[in-house]
């Protein structure tokens, strides 16, 4: 298995399915093979990275989005694993700040609070903007098929990034187990 510092995590599309703005808990799941197939990476770290615009757009309650969150966190703890933080940029993409993925804000927010080395960590989502977001940082990065996934894999066809694309978490994660350490 690679080592890696940090799994950086979008969520709606790669934890949860993305109906389009998740505004309350009653709407929010996660995918049935998300947290199992996390538990096979539980000795690593993890720290969750979304842009939730649908709070500046008036389309989702900051309280609602922290009861989400806080389920979020809840269930991590209840599998027994370790997420250091969930950041959330409610930038509108009109107002952008470089918080906003493909931003890396949230990223170096993330790396000063917990010391994680971005260049040894790992980003798995379903959109170009993560993908930008790890490659711009010299991370590694996994596309998953769910979510806008499928949609976003076209974009880099011809590139050599992301370094994987698969069809969801878990065989994000067995992609991850599957490779030596360096």
């Amino acid at each position: 298995m690679k080592a890696y510092d940090t799994i950086f995590l979008d969520r709606d599309g790669t934890l949860n399915p993305d109906p389009g703005y998740i505004a309350s808990l009653r709407d929010f799941t996660f995918f049935d093979f998300a947290l199992p197939a996390l538990q096979k990476l539980k000795d690593n770290r993890f720290c969750i990275v979304t842009n939730q615009s649908g709070v500046s757009r008036g389309i989702i309650e900051q309280n609602e989005l922290n009861k989400i969150h806080h389920y979020v966190q809840t269930a991590f703890k209840d599998h027994g694993l370790d997420l250091l933080d969930i950041f959330v940029c409610n930038d509108h993409p009109d107002h952008a700040t470089e918080r906003r993925k493909p931003g890396t804000g949230m990223f170096f927010e993330a790396a000063k609070i917990y010391g994680i080395d971005l260049a040894n960590s790992v980003m798995i989502g379903d959109g170009i903007a993560d993908m930008e977001a790890a490659q711009s940082l010299i991370m590694d990065g996994i596309l998953v098929r769910t979510g806008k996934g499928s949609e976003s894999e076209s974009h880099f066809i011809k590139s050599e990034f992301p370094i994987a694309v698969v069809d969801n978490l878990e065989k994000a994660v067995n992609w991850i187990l599957s490779k030596d350490s360096k």
